[in-house]
């Protein structure tokens, strides 16, 4: 019973961050691809990369929502102490997407699409700003009580560090914008969106290097993990690791490939999310509530399990379909060839 008790949590551990995982991949170039309209040119532009998103976005969000759903289920305290303490980056993060979901419709049916353009662009904008926020005051850390209920202030999820997480995450968002556009694209509009997926790696990369060099300086558990071995290891393979893949993602830019710039902007995340899990385990909150304290009974992790065997099939099933039915280019009179 021991060992049941320890095993659950651990997966779903790794079942949360799988979901966490799918919806920065998915939604992430949902919200790149809005916070670069609002740099486009003209209209043509702005509807061409709108146009790229029509099939695909609003089933991209789900999986935040089956997120949600999974840690209220999983982890009940956890829910309710991050609810508590990110109130109002998570409240930026809904209104945004509501804002970005309501502009995306009222804009089809608009003769004056200016206010509905930059409806669009700052939702998608916000809403990646919430979640930044909310990723840096999670890995910095929630004030709780001995029962682990939030004690901290309003406030407490904004510093520099929360929003250099927010900063790098926004410039990740846009750099798999950019390269999920050079796969919907081709022609001017192709070779500019080559240009800001160069810029967007450059940026993200020196995020990246800026928070894996205040990680350790300022929290003493992680640098106590991060250079004892083996995981001393594993740490110092990530980064070398990641420098190679944002080397190879440069060098298909600079070649200008369409598909590997996408591939390799998902390895990086992938990467990013591996790191990122090792260095907060056991913690669900860290350094303060542990994945074993906050999860529910076992009975209801196992039922939940049985739920999401049948569940997450089904859902990859249809994101899968969708991409394949509505693959190939958006081509628009100027920018077409």
């Amino acid at each position: 019973m021991d060992a049941l008790l320890h095993f659950l949590p651990q997966v779903w551990f790794v079942i949360l961050g799988l979901f966490l995982f799918l919806y920065v991949m998915l939604d992430g170039f949902d919200l790149g691809v809005g916070i670069l309209s609002l740099t486009s040119s003209d209209e043509e532009r702005r509807s061409l990369l709108m146009t790229s998103l029509g099939n695909v976005w609003d089933a991209n969000e789900t999986w935040l929502v089956v997120m949600g759903g999974a840690l209220f289920g999983a982890f009940p305290l956890a829910y309710s102490t991050i609810l508590s303490a990110l109130y109002i980056p998570i409240f930026m993060m809904i209104f945004g997407l509501i804002f970005r979901a309501v502009a995306f419709e009222f804009r089809e049916h608009s003769n004056r699409k200016l206010f509905w353009n930059f409806a669009f662009g700052a939702g998608s904008f916000m809403a990646a700003l919430g979640q930044g926020f909310a990723l840096g005051s999670v890995i910095e850390g929630i004030a709780v009580d001995e029962a682990g209920h939030f004690i901290g202030s309003t406030w407490d999820w904004l510093d520099w560090r929360s929003l250099l997480v927010a900063l790098t995450l926004i410039q990740g968002y846009v750099l798999i914008g950019s390269t999920y556009l050079i796969l919907k694209t081709e022609g001017e509009l192709q070779k500019t969106h080559f240009r800001t997926a160069k810029l967007a790696a450059v940026t993200t990369l020196i995020g990246a290097i800026a928070i894996t060099i205040a990680t350790p300086v300022f929290y003493e558990t992680a640098r106590a993990r991060l250079f004892s071995p083996p995981l001393l290891y594993i740490f110092a393979a990530i980064p070398l690791v990641g420098l190679l893949l944002v080397w190879l993602l440069l060098r298909s830019l600079n070649l200008e490939e369409e598909r590997t710039p996408f591939i390799w902007t998902i390895l990086i995340f992938l990467l990013t999310f591996i790191g990122l899990g090792l260095i907060v385990f056991p913690y669900i909150i860290p350094t303060q509530i542990t994945i074993y304290q906050a999860a529910a009974a076992p009975s209801a992790l196992v039922f939940m399990i049985v739920f999401v065997g049948f569940l997450i099939p089904i859902m990859l099933f249809y994101n899968i379909y969708q991409y394949v039915v509505f693959r190939g280019k958006v081509v628009g009179s100027a920018y077409g060839d």
